[in-house]
């Protein structure tokens, strides 16, 4: 059985087209986010390299100007020396020319150096400066404590075997410019952390392990061993590490994508989620009220058939009673009667549709008998009926209904055969469930149309709506709790449509 119309195809089509173009949408939109993704990953990696050179210059500057310093510290250690020696000579007694040795004490303008006793009795200082007001000793004997701390003092031994302490510090000038340094060195550090990477990074000695520096890392991570570890394998499986020199070491700069582009590589997938929730939604929304539309047709449709067939039956039913009264036509009246009889039954089930029907315990087999009967008595020797039925099934059914199905099955299967073949009806009877079998050797149907076929407005016919195989779909669905589907078919061979019943409801 092939389709000749179906007034739901194209609209099926149009959802298939919606679909498809949905995913192209959706297939550009991640081909276009995974491409940004990348260019972003790309531009990090570029940034967290800077940042790995630039903290490689900055070690290699760092040792420039320590070297700078030590220069410096050790000129000024010269420079107390010198004053150390130049005090030794003045304390000669055999002494007579002091300038140079005073030329020497009077040069130095800016090392702060403090003498002291055996006892720590401060006897001489020079170019510490002490501020108005301020109390002499209190400041000389904090400035000896910051320069005790700093440096360890000369001994200075004279003539005579008396000591002397010197104490010296730092001028002011060298450690002004070493804050300044050390200063800019920190500003300069900072504003690298933050500018030029946004990428979580560790700098790492691969040597010892140890964290030289990070920028954008929980401290709580950097204090906890097994924490930092994780971190690490966790960043080297997004990143290889970028590998530097400091201080003629090897070290390696371990980094992850930042919250942004981490944000971005699950916003599409989100999005995605999102739109799919609303689809499904939409779709249980929609197909809701398609249904209860379809509900609302079925139901107008059946009480209108069931409204407008009752009025001409009546009449009907008077002209056979006349016809009965007159001995010529009594044998016309009886057939009329039949087949008024069969309109009756017809109308009562359209009435049915729409309204919970009475179910009521019925023989199956007889209901079955009953239908095979009324069409082998009107479709003559082309068409055989075979029946493998058990003798006796009672279930819960509405009689009425379920004779519908079974008729529509029939004629399905006649409709199939074109006129002419072979129908098989067969019940099986197993400990929970019924199952009736209708054969046909007929055309077949495409295993791709099983399901299209129990669609309002599939027909293979020229004339017809294509609502006998979805109304006894509906029938056995909604009022009987059972199903209906294609068991099997063959192309050329015949169909076999299979009703599923349970014994009890």
């Amino acid at each position: 059985m092939s389709p000749r119309f179906n007034i739901y195809s194209q609209k099926q089509q149009w959802k298939l087209i919606l679909f498809v173009l949905a995913l192209v949408i959706v297939g550009v939109s991640l081909a276009y986010t995974k491409s940004l993704v990348d260019k972003i990953s790309e531009e990090e990696r570029s940034k967290v390299q800077i940042w790995a050179d630039a903290v490689q210059r900055r070690s290699a500057l760092v040792h420039y100007t320590s070297q700078l310093f030590e220069k410096l510290e050790a000129g000024e250690r010269n420079k107390v020396e010198l004053y150390v020696e130049a005090t030794k000579y003045l304390a000669r007694p055999d002494i007579t020319e002091v300038s140079f040795a005073l030329s020497v004490l009077n040069e130095n303008t800016t090392v702060p150096v403090i003498l002291t006793d055996e006892n720590g009795t401060i006897t001489s200082h020079r170019n510490v400066q002490i501020p108005d007001g301020a109390n002499e000793g209190q400041v000389l004997a904090h400035e000896l404590k910051i320069m005790a701390s700093q440096y360890d003092p000369i001994e200075i031994i004279y003539y005579g075997n008396s000591k002397v302490f010197l104490y010296y510090k730092d001028s002011r000038l060298f450690s002004e410019l070493k804050q300044t340094f050390e200063d800019l060195q920190q500003s300069f550090i900072s504003d690298l952390i933050l500018n030029a990477a946004s990428s979580p990074l560790i700098l790492l000695d691969s040597t010892s392990r140890t964290v030289i520096e990070a920028g954008n890392i929980d401290t709580n991570i950097l204090k906890s061993k097994r924490l930092l570890e994780t971190r690490l394998t966790a960043m080297a499986a997004q990143h290889d590490p970028i590998d530097i020199e400091i201080d003629g070491k090897a070290a390696m700069v371990y980094f992850e994508d930042s919250f942004l582009l981490t944000q971005l590589k699950y916003y599409p997938l989100a999005q995605l989620g999102v739109i799919g929730l609303f689809v499904i939604i939409a779709y249980l929304l929609f197909s809701t009220a398609r249904k209860a539309e379809q509900n609302q047709v079925w139901v107008g449709m059946s009480k209108e058939t069931a409204h407008q067939l009752g009025t001409p039956l009546s009449s009907m039913i008077g002209w056979i009673e006349l016809l009965k009264e007159d001995p010529k036509t009594e044998h016309i009246a009886k057939e009329l009667s039949k087949d008024v009889d069969r309109l009756n039954v017809v109308t009562d089930r359209f009435s049915k549709i729409g309204s919970q029907p009475k179910l009521e315990k019925s023989e199956l087999i007889n209901i079955i008998e009953e239908a095979i009967t009324y069409f082998d008595a009107r479709t003559g020797e082309p068409v055989k009926f075979e029946k493998i039925l058990p003798s006796s099934i009672q279930l819960v059914l509405s009689r009425s209904l379920f004779e519908w199905v079974i008729e529509n099955l029939i004629k399905n299967a006649l409709d199939a055969m074109e006129g002419k073949g072979t129908i098989t009806v067969s019940v099986e009877e197993q400990s929970d469930r019924v199952y009736i079998d209708i054969s046909d050797t007929g055309k077949g149907i495409p295993q791709s149309q099983f399901k299209s076929v129990f669609q309002p407005g599939y027909t293979s016919k020229k004339r017809g709506w294509g609502l006998g195989l979805s109304l006894s779909k509906r029938i056995i669905k909604e009022y009987h709790k059972g199903k209906i589907y294609v068991l099997k078919s063959e192309i050329g061979k015949g169909s076999t449509f299979r009703i599923s019943l349970k014994k009890t409801i």
